[in-house]
């Protein structure tokens, strides 16, 4: 392992104890000034004032969190990790209960700082351990898939399908 990717186990450390105790400006500090922040609950943030707003905003809806990074892996300049996720809920319908899941990070790297972090987990499985009504669920993933039909990726793909198999296809 050389150097660069024995400290990006250290930066997910630091990455989760930020996030943790709701320090948004540590957090925010271990982004480039013009880094991006894909959370899947609240978004695109962009930039270290948004990025610390989005984390003073896990704490509208949970408390005592912990995040659980393992298997990182660094490929020149982009890391991932598998992660389990947990806070204690303050929303009305869970008040109190720990809501957990697990999902995968990719962090693109720029001079040891992340500059893009992009996370996946079932939202599904988030939003039933927060007590959610199954119409509201629904609703939300609908919104979530809609989003994402009309984004970056699905839009790239669907041209590389077209060319791939044929524009009918």
């Amino acid at each position: 392992m050389n150097d660069r990717a024995a400290g990006f186990p250290e930066l997910l450390e630091r990455f989760a104890r930020a996030a943790e105790a709701g320090d948004g400006n540590a957090f925010a500090a271990l982004f480039t000034a013009d880094g991006r922040y894909d959370d899947g609950f609240f978004g695109r943030h962009e930039g270290r004032e948004s990025i610390a707003a989005m984390l003073a905003r896990f704490q509208v809806g949970g408390e005592a969190f912990c995040w659980q990074f393992a298997q990182p892996v660094l490929a020149g300049g982009t890391g991932y990790a598998t992660y389990c996720f947990s806070y204690r809920s303050r929303e009305s319908e869970s008040r109190g209960e720990l809501v957990i899941f697990e999902g995968i990070a990719r962090l693109t790297l720029r001079d040891g700082l992340i500059e893009h972090y992009f996370e996946v987990f079932d939202r599904g499985t988030a939003f039933t351990r927060l007590g959610y009504a199954v119409p509201r669920i629904g609703k939300l993933l609908a919104r979530y898939a809609d989003a994402f039909a009309q984004g970056e990726a699905a839009t790239a793909h669907r041209a590389y399908r077209a060319g791939r198999l044929g524009a009918g296809a």
